[in-house]
């Protein structure tokens, strides 16, 4: 077998490996005329010939040197050999870089992805396929290293990953390294394109790629790339499995979470149980905070591990007390729980923007239909609520679950509202000799000592001013489960991690 079968053969089953392409699908295709992303094209119009697909192409003049015209029209005519559709963005990488106070390496970055969602769009949806190598994955990897990064920086490029915008990336040559990219080419006898700019050192990861690299391979180990692969899927995988404990673990410490619409990355309060999350290792720990604080910064670029430490602190000593973190970001202690949140701020001359008040107010029939199918109720970001109906068994113990509860279906009313508190809001609660009295939702508040700031986040279930269940706290004893109840409405309250 030759290399290119072997070649081919090797991408083919990395491709299936990571199910990146099935028949029909429509790609977009980054084609800079370099040798990686000519092999992309390559290999993709072979993939082709056995799932059938529909190619198109993206090239992206960067403005950043003179000969980029040349590599423009390169592509344009290997595209018009192939008959596939050909796209050019041209762009000011040093104009983006100033306008969004970025680097330029980062500037061109933004300007390739949009440039391949706006061809998404053109042809009516798609994936986007990108020509990353092994070599790439390794520089990644020791450039996260070196700059001090976590476990999913470690882990390098992922083979297939969702874009902001929801697109689908594609790397079907992370299997390759280098050296294999430039001989399948010149067994083909098909020439590339020399971009001038990745022979200098301005780049760290010029660097990296010209002289750390190398040394390890020829001075450590001759397999260090495929080695740092290997690690790589190793670390993408934990990190996979990390990410779902993080995600169940908060699910299970947080006590409210409400979304505000003051920017688009903010959020919050959030409110963390102060006894429950001590109960995790200190590794999910960390992870939860850092999740809660990057999902409450616009970027999440300065939220770093010494951030995470400070928050820490605060679930580690007794007493009341807060810390400033970036982006106006403040984390405090208070009532067995820590919460955190992100001030208003504003620069220089700008006015403040009050915050808009959360509207909630949804009706929900309480009718034999519920004994049928449930009913989901979308709460916006803040959750979803469930109502069921059954038929209770002989036996059946009431759920002890916070965000699950169980009432009588026959003392129900008609309809009941879900909502925020209101003045005049109250409980029945158990009094004495029997008797059942009438308890303030507002006294309750302050007698259970919820803060201030989250008690008109707090969604309750309610007939009128006569409060059913306060989600995440109590439910009002007039509507109880007893010995003699038959049948049962559950109310279920599903929280959204975002």
């Amino acid at each position: 077998m030759g290399i290119r079968e072997e070649t081919e053969k090797k991408v083919f089953t990395y491709i299936e490996e990571y199910n990146m392409i099935a028949p029909g699908d429509r790609i977009v295709v980054g084609v800079s005329g370099g040798a990686d992303s000519v092999c992309l094209l390559e290999m993709l119009c072979a993939y082709g010939r056995k799932v059938p697909l529909e190619l198109s192409v993206v090239h992206v003049n960067h403005g950043l040197r003179e000969d980029a015209e040349e590599d423009a029209r390169y592509v344009e005519e290997l595209c018009g050999r192939k008959h596939i559709p050909f796209f050019l963005t041209k762009a000011d990488v040093h104009r983006v870089a100033l306008e969004e106070k970025c680097s330029e390496e980062d500037a061109g970055r933004r300007i390739r992805y949009r440039a391949f969602g706006q061809a998404v769009m053109k042809i009516g949806g798609g994936k986007v396929a990108v020509a990353h190598n092994s070599n790439d994955n390794a520089e990644t990897m020791l450039f996260h290293l070196f700059r001090g990064s976590g476990l999913k920086g470690l882990g390098g490029i992922a083979p297939v990953r969702m874009d902001e915008d929801g697109t689908c990336i594609l790397r079907p040559l992370l299997c390759l390294e280098r050296q294999e990219v430039e001989a399948y080419l010149q067994e083909r006898q098909i020439s590339w394109c020399t971009d001038s700019t990745n022979g200098g050192d301005g780049y760290s990861r010029n660097r990296i790629r010209h002289h750390i690299l190398p040394y390890a391979v020829q001075e450590v180990s001759p397999g260090a790339v495929e080695h740092m692969l290997q690690a790589a899927k190793q670390l993408q995988e934990t990190e996979g499995y990390l990410a779902e404990q993080t995600k169940e673990a908060l699910e299970r410490c947080m006590v409210v979470r409400r979304k505000g619409d003051m920017g688009a990355a903010e959020a919050g309060p959030y409110l963390l149980d102060i006894a429950s999350f001590q109960g995790y290792h200190k590794a999910l720990q960390s992870r939860m905070l850092l999740e809660l604080m990057k999902g409450l910064s616009p970027t999440g670029k300065d939220i770093s591990a010494i951030h995470v430490r400070q928050g820490l602190s605060l679930f580690e000593k007794p007493g009341n007390r807060s810390i400033n973190l970036p982006y106006g970001i403040k984390a405090r202690r208070q009532y067995g729980q820590v919460i955190l949140e992100r001030r208003e701020t504003r620069g220089p001359g700008e006015e403040a923007v009050p915050e808009k008040p959360w509207q909630l107010n949804i009706e929900v029939p309480l009718t034999e239909a519920l004994f049928q199918a449930p009913v989901l109720y979308e709460l916006g970001s803040f959750g979803e609520m469930e109502f069921s109906a059954f038929f209770r068994k002989k036996a059946q113990e009431l759920p002890q679950n916070q965000y699950t509860k169980w009432f009588d279906y026959d003392k129900m009313e008609e309809r009941a509202v879900i909502r925020f508190r209101s003045r005049g809001d109250f409980f029945t609660i158990a009094g004495g000799g029997g008797r059942v009295v009438h308890k303030s939702l507002k006294d309750y508040m302050i007698t259970e000592k919820i803060p201030r700031q989250i008690r008109d986040r707090i969604p309750v279930v309610a007939f009128g001013s006569h409060v059913l269940w306060l989600v995440g706290w109590r439910i009002s004893q007039a509507f109880k489960v007893s010995e003699d109840t038959e049948r049962i409405l559950q109310v279920r309250f599903i929280k959204k991690m975002g």
